[in-house]
C-alpha cells in the first residue's frame, strides 16, 4: 500500500520499511491489533473510526520512539506538519489510518478470512511456518545492516571527524550506509527524512 502511495507521490518505486522482503511489520501489527480489539465495534462506525486512529497512532508513535532509542536516529519527522506530536505522528497520517481501519474491518478482513478458511489446516500450518522462518531471517539480516548506522555514527564521533554537527554526521552516515550495501541504499531511499540524533551521543559522553 505504501509503495503504491509513494509511487504516485514521488514517481519512484521504493520498497518501504526496514526489511529486505515485502513485509512491513508496523502495518501487519496494526492490522492484527485492530482485528483483535476492534471487531466488537463494527456496529458503530464512529467508534471504530476513532479507535482505529488511536491504535495506529499509538503504534506509530511507539515504533518511532523505539527506533530512535535503538539506533540513535530519527527515521521520519512530521514536525513541519500541523497537529503533530513530537514529530512522530500527525493528523495527516492519523485520519487515513482511521479510514483504512474501517476498510480493513468491513471489507478486507471478511474476504481474506473467507479464503483462508478454505485452506486445509495441515497446508495452512506449513505455509505459516515457512513465512515465519522467512520473516525471522529477514529481520536478522535487515537489522544487522541497520545496526551499522549506530556503529558508524559512534565511530565517526570517536575519531573526531565530526563534532557538534547533526547535519554533517547525518550526511556522512547516509553515505556510509548507501555504500555499504544495496539494502542500505534502499533504506535511505525509504526514509529520506533520516537524521542522526547527535544529542544522545553527547549525553553518553
Amino acid at each position: 500500500m505504501e509503495v503504491i502511495y509513494t509511487k504516485f507521490k514521488d514517481g519512484n518505486w521504493v520498497n518501504r520499511g526496514f526489511l529486505i522482503g515485502p513485509i512491513c511489520p508496523i502495518y501487519g501489527s496494526g492490522c492484527i491489533l485492530m482485528i483483535l480489539f476492534l471487531s466488537r465495534f463494527k456496529n458503530n462506525f464512529i467508534v471504530l473510526f476513532l479507535m482505529a486512529i488511536a491504535i495506529c497512532s499509538i503504534l506509530e508513535y511507539l515504533t518511532g520512539l523505539l527506533m530512535e532509542k535503538l539506533f540513535n536516529a530519527r527515521w521520519w519527522d512530521y514536525s513541519d506538519r500541523r497537529f503533530n506530536i513530537n514529530g512522530r505522528i500527525c493528523a495527516e497520517t492519523m485520519i487515513p489510518f482511521g479510514v483504512l481501519g474501517c476498510l480493513l474491518l468491513y471489507v478486507i478482513d471478511p474476504i481474506v478470512s473467507e479464503y483462508i478458511n478454505l485452506i486445509p489446516v495441515n497446508l495452512f500450518n506449513i505455509i505459516a511456518i515457512f513465512i515465519i522462518v522467512l520473516f525471522v531471517l529477514d529481520c536478522i539480516l535487515s537489522f544487522s545492516i541497520i545496526t551499522k548506522i549506530k556503529q558508524s555514527s559512534k565511530l565517526m564521533l570517536k575519531k573526531g571527524k565530526i563534532k557538534d554537527n547533526t547535519e554533517e554526521i547525518t550526511k556522512k552516515v547516509k553515505e556510509y550506509i548507501i555504500n555499504y550495501s544495496k539494502h542500505g541504499k534502499r533504506i535511505m531511499m525509504s526514509f529520506p527524512q533520516f537524521k542522526v540524533l547527535l544529542k544522545k551521543y553527547k549525553k553518553k559522553d
